[in-house]
């Protein structure tokens, strides 16, 4: 008997019950229509993601909703193909990759980006204060959230040539294909524009020389565990969802972050000023309604989880905005509280050896954008309270944030 049907839009809209539901009743529940396993309790999700033997990432990126033939043809005519390499790799080549990734995310680079950041939103704060001044309204989501993500990690990578609204046509296309429930036309439409990107990504990957600072270079200078050189199909398995989540998760982000915080006034008010607490309401988002609500693992031999026998080969769903909020980890966790001692605690981010590479630059990101945007815009209040949702199942978030001067409500 099904419990909660993960695409339904009130299960989006509003996910906690039936979350709640399930880790109190069947913290590891078999879900019929998708055929995965639903784990929801904080110390089981946890258990599963620092066991990366019995718990692989092999699974990661195949797409929820079986992708039918006519489309897997588009695919097959562009070369698609997205070899082990980062959130789907259990091999030996994962570590060195890794490690090539995460030299663009080292400490000292997040913070360098923060003045880019800034500059960024300045700019695109100035425009949305100019929309406000005239429409009387504006949409955060298009004037401040969309793009400043991917125009910061396009920077970061080296990459600032790139066409940014085609890669973001790109990204959305492949969310909603590996992630989302579309129809066989609709999938057919959508492999045409993740064909697309994969030939984009393979004609940079053979440009590239190795003597660039790009993440492109980087690619073509490593060298696998064997000392062989990286194949193209595997640096463009690097590229393809690096690319992708590496900015539409911080545009998810940003755009629950500035619903949740501009509709508490006092607390919008005083994010300018009381040193931290940018930094603590972005971990509270991040724990209540991260932008990665569930990633998955499939099982590697029989094992037992939360009471549960598993088989090999059982495809699990990791309910991360469920752990978030689990009463036995987070005290009164419905409650938006950023002085919560163990906030950080949450798994927004996975853990172990899969760790979001971009996890600190996400939070210094948000933590800038909302301190910014309150500071220019302090008299800002929600128009639309019940906005529509990304309705994916791996990511959740408004995709309208419509404000308005707070003084224009009262006439």
């Amino acid at each position: 008997m099904r419990t909660v049907d993960l695409f339904d839009d009130a299960f989006v809209r509003d996910p906690y019950s039936a979350m709640s539901a399930l880790r109190e009743h069947t913290p590891v529940h078999y879900d019929d229509a998708t055929g995965l396993w639903l784990v929801s309790r904080y110390n089981d999700v946890r258990d599963v993601l620092l066991d990366a033997e019995t718990f692989r990432p092999d699974n990661a990126l195949t797409a929820v909703t079986p992708i039918p033939v006519p489309a897997l043809r588009v695919l097959a005519r562009a070369g698609f193909a997205l070899p082990p390499t980062l959130a789907n790799n259990g091999t030996e080549t994962h570590p060195g990759l890794r490690r090539l990734v995460a030299r663009f995310f080292t400490v000292p680079r997040v913070a360098d980006a923060v003045p880019l950041v800034e500059r960024i939103a300045a700019d695109q704060l100035a425009a949305v204060e100019a929309e406000l001044t005239v429409t009387g309204e504006c949409d955060l989501v298009p004037a401040l959230t969309r793009d400043l993500p991917c125009r910061v990690l396009l920077t970061m990578l080296g990459l600032s040539d790139v066409d940014l609204p085609a890669l973001k046509a790109w990204s959305t296309a492949s969310l909603e294909l590996f992630w989302g429930n579309p129809d066989a036309e609709r999938q057919q439409e959508l492999a045409v524009a993740a064909g697309e990107f994969h030939r984009w990504l393979a004609g940079r990957v053979r440009a590239a020389g190795p003597a660039g600072d790009d993440l492109f270079s980087a690619l073509a200078r490593h060298r696998l565990p064997d000392g062989s050189p990286l194949g193209v199909k595997e640096a463009v398995g690097v590229c393809y969802f690096l690319l992708i989540a590496g900015q539409e998760t911080t545009t998810q982000l940003l755009s629950t972050a500035l619903r949740r915080l501009v509709a508490r006034p006092e607390l919008w008010r005083a994010l300018p000023t009381e040193a931290g607490l940018a930094e603590a309401c972005v971990e509270e988002v991040l724990r209540r309604e991260p932008p990665v609500t569930t990633w998955r693992r499939v099982t590697s031999r029989p094992t037992r989880l939360g009471g549960v026998d598993l088989p090999a080969g059982a495809q699990l769903l990791l309910m991360l905005a469920g752990a978030g909020s689990d009463p036995e980890v987070f005290d009164d966790p419905e409650r938006f509280c950023p002085a919560r001692p163990n906030a950080r605690r949450h798994l927004a981010f996975g853990l172990g050896r899969h760790l979001c590479l971009g996890a600190e630059l996400a939070r210094v990101e948000a933590a800038v954008v909302v301190r910014a945007a309150a500071e220019r815009l302090p008299d800002l209040t929600l128009v639309d309270d019940d906005p529509p949702m990304l309705n994916l199942v791996s990511f959740r978030a408004p995709l309208r944030v419509r404000v308005a001067y707070e003084s224009s409500s009262d006439g």
